[in-house]
């Protein structure tokens, strides 16, 4: 172990893996920060609620997207929406 502490009288060349060491700390810091920052947060789990500026229609188009539901209930669902507050392409309630 001394052997590694002094090499030739200096710290040796282990002393090179501190900043990478510190560079991948800083690194997975930023990144789990990054990833969380739009979610309230690292406590929060995700998928618990969703923001509340989702529309109706957002979240339709997103569940027949992903293949929650197929054409047909899309389609149904969407004749629904427009019954109960009016043209949605129209700029909104009618």
């Amino acid at each position: 172990m001394e052997t590694l502490a002094n090499w030739d009288g200096g710290p040796g060349p282990w002393i090179l893996f501190f900043p990478l060491i510190w560079a991948a700390a800083v690194i997975g810091v930023v990144t789990v920060l990054r990833r969380t920052a739009g979610r309230g947060g690292p406590w929060r789990p995700m998928g618990v609620a969703r923001p509340a500026g989702d529309s109706p229609l957002a979240v339709l188009g997103r569940r027949f997207a992903s293949g929650e539901i197929d054409e047909d209930e899309y389609w149904r669902r969407l004749s629904v929406l427009e019954e109960q507050f009016g043209r949605i392409g129209k700029g909104g309630a009618a």
